[in-house]
């Protein structure tokens, strides 16, 4: 097992986790309740990176996230290095990749929503940041959880685009899926067995909880 690709891979999915979800809440709570006509777009563009080929949205990324690129150069200004093939590139795909596993269930939890409770809370004066930090947000919690859990997990296991935008650089950008990899080609079967069997067990530990979340919420 390698544990420095085990720690950068757990650094990862729990930096992207927390980001993602900062991102994934006002924009969940803006295609749930927004009334602009474009909304159908941001919504698809959004969901894209769940059918683009890993390799395809990594091989963008990086032609994006390079010095020949203005977002490339500003973030080179801003970090004093290029972003990719760096962690901050990696956090940066890895977003990207996982944001329509952090929307989805979000979204899905505020249009389910009572209207009525809404209604009451505008009612009462409150405004938007009101009424998604103090209604939303609680009536919601299993659905945002939801997302963490699929997000950190997804994470966890990408390969294409931490390889496309990182490399496999040692201790900074070769994360548990990339090690494997290696282990594979190494003809390491016996390690390469070790890390798929830890990656297969935190994807079922992780559907266990999202199905469990479900099942209570029918009973409830």
């Amino acid at each position: 097992m390698d544990i420095r690709a085990l720690w950068l891979t757990l650094r990862l999915a729990s930096v992207t986790t927390v980001l993602l979800l900062c991102v994934a809440i006002p924009l969940s709570y803006w295609l749930a309740f927004g009334k602009a006509r474009w909304r159908p777009i941001v919504e698809a563009v959004a969901t894209l990176p769940l059918l683009l080929p890993p390799t395809v949205l990594g091989f963008y990324l990086l032609i994006l996230l390079g010095p020949r690129t203005a977002p490339g150069r500003m973030l080179i200004r801003l970090t004093g290095h290029p972003v990719a093939f760096s962690f901050a590139g990696l956090v940066i795909g890895s977003m990207i990749y996982s944001l329509p596993f952090a929307v989805q269930p979000i979204t899905s939890g505020f249009t389910a929503l009572s209207s009525d409770v809404l209604d009451a809370a505008r009612l009462l004066g409150a405004g938007n940041f009101r009424i998604l930090a103090e209604v939303v947000l609680p009536l919601t919690l299993r659905s945002i959880l939801t997302a963490a859990v699929l997000c950190f997990t997804h994470t966890v296991g990408e390969f294409g685009v931490v390889l496309m935008i990182g490399g496999d650089i040692p201790g900074s950008t070769r994360t548990l899926s990339i090690a494997m990899f290696d282990q594979v080609q190494d003809f390491r079967y016996r390690e390469a067995n070790h890390t798929a069997l830890l990656l297969l067990a935190v994807s079922l530990v992780a559907l266990i909880i999202v199905y469990g979340w479900r099942k209570q919420v029918r009973h409830a």
